[in-house]
């Protein structure tokens, strides 16, 4: 196992196209790292310099203990002597070849004997679960097995590191949670350090040890997965890593106590809140964090917001999908009781999951 670090690594395409900009980044010693970001801010750019498909134009590639790119010292290790496995967006097989070969392809351009090629795809076929598919073609097998045979060729050459590009897009909803559960079983059975780029933040929170957040070329933050999701450190994370209300207003003092005033959202914030200076403000509250009732509710951890009535009420198994209106203003809920269309219910906050951001930097100031 070894560790991947990107030291202050800028790529810039053309004259002035900014893909990454001074990215730090540190993958541990068999880490899941999760790289996300929306399509077109450098995840897939990291991904091939990290391969050795792209060289930087700035910064320090690290691979274990050996610098692979380098452009102020000259260097620059291609990709067949860097030791990784890349799975690709599209898998990327060959349609003429069968299963076996597909798998066997790199080990046969490494000019290994084929006593040794047809013992590795075996037994990596076998980990896989896809054994029995070695003498299919590819156009005979499912979304979630071709998928795998992308994975196995990736891994029969026993790479150092295994980068993943979107590997779940082609799939169905499905078949992809069974492939982010088969994925992350791998990744533990061979402990393998993994960079996985996405923009779908499920794919993010139920694989990840670590995340970090691309925005136009720019690591916005760093963390495990309850951390981005709990306390992301601006609007865009927030926004960006899973549903979130964002309520524009001000921070009023008044008579010793502290109050959000969003026009048709008023409530009154917890007095540990300290954000002086900053009075013009983003409230944010998750979906999951709002709690509607019929009746009126008597808890300290809960801040009432008003009175609304409901828009929208859809089953999402096991769940509601809610919209309510206070006034003139639409609320996301996430809820465990269902609720009829037209009906008033009363709306909380859960006091400990508010977040405020100042208005014009968008950073987070508490939550």
């Amino acid at each position: 196992m070894v560790r991947v670090y990107l030291h202050e690594v800028t790529k810039i395409f053309g004259k002035n196209v900014v893909a990454l900009n001074k990215v730090e980044l540190e993958v541990r010693s068999g880490e899941f790292m999760v790289v996300m970001g929306p399509s077109g801010h450098g995840k897939t750019t990291l991904l091939r310099i990290v391969a050795g498909l792209e060289e930087p134009t700035e910064g320090e590639v690290w691979i274990g203990d050996t610098l692979v790119a380098s452009p102020r010292k000259g260097i620059f290790i291609p990709p067949r002597d860097r030791n990784v496995g890349m799975v690709f967006q599209n898998w990327a097989l060959y349609p003429h070849m069968k299963v076996f070969d597909n798998i066997a392809f790199p080990l046969r351009i490494k000019r290994l004997p084929r006593n040794e090629i047809e013992k590795r795809v075996k037994e990596i076929a076998e980990v896989l679960g896809i054994a029995e598919t070695l003498d299919r073609y590819p156009r005979q097998l499912s979304g979630g097995q071709q998928q795998r045979v992308a994975i196995a060729r990736a891994l029969v050459k026993e790479p150092q590191v295994l980068l993943m590009d979107e590997p779940f897009s082609n799939l169905d909803a499905r078949i992809r949670v069974m492939a982010r559960a088969f994925v992350k079983d791998i990744q533990r059975k061979l402990g393998i350090t993994t960079i996985l780029v996405t923009h779908d933040p499920a794919d993010a929170l139920t694989l990840a040890d670590r995340i970090a957040v691309l925005r136009r070329g720019s690591i916005q933050q760093i963390g495990l997965p309850n951390e981005i999701y709990d306390k992301p450190v601006n609007v865009f994370v927030a926004n960006f890593i899973g549903d979130i209300n964002l309520f524009n207003g001000l921070i009023i003092g008044k008579d010793n106590e502290v109050y959000f005033d969003g026009g048709d959202v008023k409530v009154q914030l917890p007095r540990s809140i300290n954000v002086r200076g900053n009075e013009d403000v983003i409230l944010g509250i998750r979906p999951e964090d709002v709690i509607l009732s019929k009746e009126v509710i008597n808890n300290n951890d809960l801040i009432y917001v008003g009175k609304g009535i409901v828009e929208i009420s859809e089953f999402a198994g096991g769940k509601f999908n809610v919209m309510v209106k206070l006034q003139s203003t639409e609320v996301k809920v996430v809820s465990s009781t269902s609720f009829g269309l037209g009906e008033p219910v009363h709306m909380y906050f859960n006091i400990h999951k508010i977040k405020i951001f100042d208005k014009q930097t968008e950073k987070l100031l508490y939550g």
